[in-house]
């Protein structure tokens, strides 16, 4: 992990808070005809378990409205070293919702001088949501998936909260947006047959949840392929927050094709 990412060099503590977001930010506008119409949205993003932590992914395409505005999106983000966010819905609302999260946890440490804990990590993250019902309710909904590697119990964990800030834990799997609805089935079929996503290892994990992103992809005309633009994949472990390769990925990728094609 580059850990550049959570710790620069400058000392500006407004440069801090605002790091690694200019491909979010340019994923809110359109190709250059001009901005999007309705709100640009993200679509679908899973996380599952795996041996060593989550595994979290997410397709490259934002829409507005019935238009692809942006095939570049980056919707799997850090908040810290721990802890990695997966957005859908509302991408301007979203990064907002980053941003504030990724000031709030270090503010929090640097006052402190200690980290925040877990569940106040998760607590700040349900208030943020039910601070934003007005809003949700008037289309900046944001459906987030929280991904993080509890310290204490040296176990990957995947939450998710609904629009009023009810907070959900999942035990091996979850996933939002769009095309979420698509393969919800799948997951289960998946855990029934070839065991828990948990007592995978990284590269089956990862095949497994890049094919069910195809078929999300096959099935929901607002979620991205991978034909056009590799999907993002990060995992959270003990040793932090990973970025896997493009490499990685058509190597996943081709391994969850031969398996679809021999089935």
């Amino acid at each position: 992990m580059d850990v550049s990412l959570f710790h620069p060099q400058s000392g500006d503590f407004a440069a801090l808070t605002g790091f690694t977001l200019t491909d979010a930010h340019q994923s809110v506008t359109s190709h250059g005809n001009g901005l999007a119409s309705e709100p640009v949205h993200g679509t679908t993003v899973i996380a599952v378990k795996f041996k060593d932590g989550v595994l979290t992914v997410g397709d490259r395409r934002a829409t507005g409205g019935n238009a692809i505005m942006y095939d570049k999106a980056e919707k799997v983000l850090a908040l810290d070293d721990t802890m990695l966010m997966a957005i859908s819905g509302a991408f301007s609302k979203a990064i907002e919702f980053v941003r504030f999260l990724r000031h709030s946890f270090k503010y929090y440490e640097r006052s402190q001088l200690q980290s925040l804990s877990l569940d106040g990590k998760l607590n700040e993250i349900g208030r943020m949501m039910a601070g934003n019902l007005a809003g949700a309710m008037s289309g900046g909904l944001v459906i987030p998936v929280i991904a993080v590697y509890d310290q204490k119990q040296a176990v990957g964990r995947i939450f998710f909260y609904d629009a009023a800030g009810a907070r959900f834990e999942n035990l091996e799997y979850a996933a939002a947006g769009s095309g979420s609805v698509q393969i919800r089935g799948a997951f289960e079929y998946i855990v029934r047959t070839k065991g828990n996503f948990s007592e995978m290892t990284l590269e089956t994990a990862l095949a497994e949840a890049l094919h069910l992103l195809e078929i999300a992809a096959d099935l929901d005309s607002a979620t991205g392929g991978a034909g056009k633009v590799l999907p993002l994949a990060r995992t959270v472990t003990a040793a932090g927050v990973t970025e896997i390769s493009d490499d990685a990925i058509r190597v996943a990728l081709g391994a969850s094709t031969t398996t679809a094609t021999s089935i």
